[in-house]
């Protein structure tokens, strides 16, 4: 039978974990309970007790419990969870894994959560889940569900929800015990998009698949960068068309959709094929329009939609982006080629575009050229991105690129 972990502070929510308990082995699983609460459980009993728990992340629990410092006994907790599920997985005794709880439950569960591969299923039901979760779920496949109201107690609301959450997890289970990736039969590739990238990326896309590679695409929203870099470190990824890179600008300026300040490193560091484009750094993510800083009010803005207002990189800007991605490839250890679309970045940088900018534009192509090392290739191409022959360009680049390592 599969088995669901249940992964939960027994000391505070012992009675919901039972309710969930009784309905996950109801249809059709098993389960295995690890309690990551300081003190003595109630409710619930642990398969997994806090003692084990908190050996497992370098401490004792009674030194924990007398201590008092809740931040340090969640920090510890939460890797003795990470290893805790890290180990049932390797076992063959983890297929799904469910945590309930608020704020501190939900960090210390959805550590456990990130440990494990992406495509095991993970279900967090958390009073943060109608907030910014980014935190909590980083580059991982985590499902949260908001139940709507606090975890304390079973009641109409609460038994409705929890029992929505178990039959789920208890279905993913059961469909997926085998757990984890299915093992590729053929090399994989990823390639960056965003809307204003989308026709150049599903052209690159159809190309190398009719090639016989397997594509992952993935969204240039920060969280996407930093997945497909995790992948690639994962050996997941064999080789990138990192065509829009869009969250340099964002780490650059201030934006809300930066991957960190080491993106665009993955595939160099490891001596990935990759070939790079300029897609999307024409502009810097923000929220609403009521979300910009003060300090950006005088800029050039386009109302994506009512939720995303996007911001002109100016010249100076585009000078450093471009610098910046070329002392990023200049860094690679493994074959790499740079493609320049000369007529626009993105889908509103083109020439009528509201983000048309031919100075910013030459400032970008010159802070790249004028940084980047001989040895790398670039391609200059009188194109705009999203043109069919610049995307055949730089998949046709990729596929040579990846035959002429697979011979080394």
């Amino acid at each position: 039978m599969a088995v669901v972990v249940l992964i939960g502070t027994l000391d505070t929510k012992g009675e919901e974990y039972a309710f969930v308990q009784r309905v996950i082995e109801a249809h059709g699983c098993t389960t295995l309970v690890v309690d990551t609460g300081i003190s003595p459980a109630s409710g619930c009993q642990a398969d997994i007790g806090p003692d084990k728990v908190a050996a497992a992340g370098g401490a004792d629990i009674q030194s924990l419990r007398s201590a008092n410092d809740r931040g340090k006994a969640m920090d510890v907790m939460a890797r003795g969870a990470a290893e805790t599920a890290r180990d049932l997985y390797r076992a063959g005794k983890l297929d799904a894994v469910m945590a309930l709880g608020g704020s501190g439950g939900t960090s210390i569960a959805t550590a456990a959560m990130r440990a494990l591969p992406v495509g095991v299923p993970k279900l967090m039901v958390s009073t943060v889940a109608a907030g910014d979760v980014s935190s909590y779920v980083g580059t991982s496949d985590i499902m949260m569900l908001y139940p709507v109201i606090d975890i304390a107690g079973l009641n109409i609301i609460s038994e409705r929800v929890l029992t929505n959450a178990a039959v789920a997890v208890a279905a993913m289970a059961k469909a997926g015990s085998m757990a984890g990736l299915v093992k590729a039969t053929r090399l994989v590739v990823a390639i960056t998009m965003f809307g204003v990238t989308t026709p150049a990326a599903t052209v690159a896309r159809t190309w190398l698949e009719d090639a016989g590679y397997e594509v992952l695409v993935f969204s240039a929203n920060g969280a996407g960068g930093r997945a497909m870099e995790a992948l690639m470190s994962d050996g997941v990824i064999q080789g990138v068309l990192d065509l829009t890179t869009t969250e340099l600008a964002d780490e650059l300026v201030g934006g809300i959709l930066s991957a960190g300040p080491n993106r665009l490193e993955a595939a160099g560091a490891l001596g990935l094929p990759q070939v790079v484009s300029l897609g999307a750094l024409d502009m810097v993510n923000f929220g609403a329009i009521g979300t910009v800083p003060e300090k950006f009010r005088d800029r050039r803005f386009y109302r994506h939609n009512p939720h995303v207002t996007l911001m002109r990189t100016t010249p100076e800007e585009c000078s450093e982006l471009g610098a910046m991605l070329a002392r990023k490839l200049n860094r690679a250890k493994g074959p790499v080629a740079v493609f320049v679309p000369l007529r626009g970045t993105s889908s509103i940088s083109i020439e009528g575009g509201v983000f048309h900018h031919a100075k910013a534009d030459r400032a970008l192509f010159a802070g790249l050229k004028d940084t980047l090392d001989p040895a790398v290739a670039c391609v200059i191409n009188d194109a705009a991105i999203n043109d069919k022959d610049f995307a055949l360009a730089m998949a046709r680049e990729l596929d040579r690129l990846m035959k002429k390592d697979a011979k080394k």
